[in-house]
């Protein structure tokens, strides 16, 4: 039986400053800064799109990697982060090209500003992801924390297999470039395991990530 894939239009999320300024690396908070950022804010309105599209595969972590239905894995960080799971929720999500051309425009017109925008798309992306997960999780009730290609040990190569699985560039036009990177570039494409049964010790967000030294580590 072909798989399904849904495709779904969000809502914007309710916006953070805490979290753009994060991604701005941005250390202290000023009225210039706050003005500036509420300019970015208000001329990024309209200009966004939320989009995910989604389907369900079965899951079957083996002694030597992980069966994901669409394609199989070598990767010990994704087996550990799918355990007792039988079966995953894939997905891509973006916020549209609109937030990468007012990058370009300021790029030049404004550095600052560039950076405000910059940080205004990861924010959104990520919000939408974590709508998304909410979502998964009032559904199925017992799921784990979203994995993506390039984290810990799996391999990032796996977004072509991601790409074919979900169709992302007819369903919600992302595009994968040779360099596997994204465009729309504030777009994600992630594992959400489906289990049983939830475990009441499950690392969320920046804690079931291997890499420490991240910069917008929590």
């Amino acid at each position: 039986m072909a798989t399904v894939i849904y495709v779904k239009n969000y809502a914007p999320p309710k916006i953070s400053v805490k979290e753009i300024l994060r991604y701005a690396g941005s250390k202290e908070r000023s009225r210039e800064m706050d003005t500036l950022l509420q300019e970015c804010i208000k001329e990024a309105e309209g200009k966004l799109s939320y989009k995910v599209c989604y389907a369900q595969f079965p899951v079957a972590v083996l002694e030597d990697g992980v069966d994901l239905g669409f394609t199989f894995v070598r990767s010990k960080s994704l087996a550990s982060n799918l355990k007792n799971c039988s079966r995953c929720i894939l997905f891509a999500a973006t916020v549209g090209v609109g937030i990468d051309r007012l990058i370009a425009k300021y790029t030049v017109l404004s550095p600052t500003k560039a950076l405000l925008f910059q940080a205004i798309g990861a924010e959104r992306i990520e919000s939408l992801c974590d709508s998304f997960n909410r979502e998964m999780q009032e559904k199925y009730k017992a799921v784990k924390p979203r994995f993506s290609a390039g984290y810990g040990d799996f391999p990032i190569e796996t977004q072509k297999d991601i790409f074919v699985a979900l169709e992302c560039p007819k369903k919600i036009g992302v595009h994968l470039n040779e360099s596997l990177l994204l465009s729309p570039s504030k777009s994600v494409t992630a594992i959400i395991g489906v289990c049983e049964k939830k475990d009441s010790e499950e690392k969320q967000g920046c804690f079931c990530c291997e890499k420490t030294d991240c910069d917008f580590r929590e």
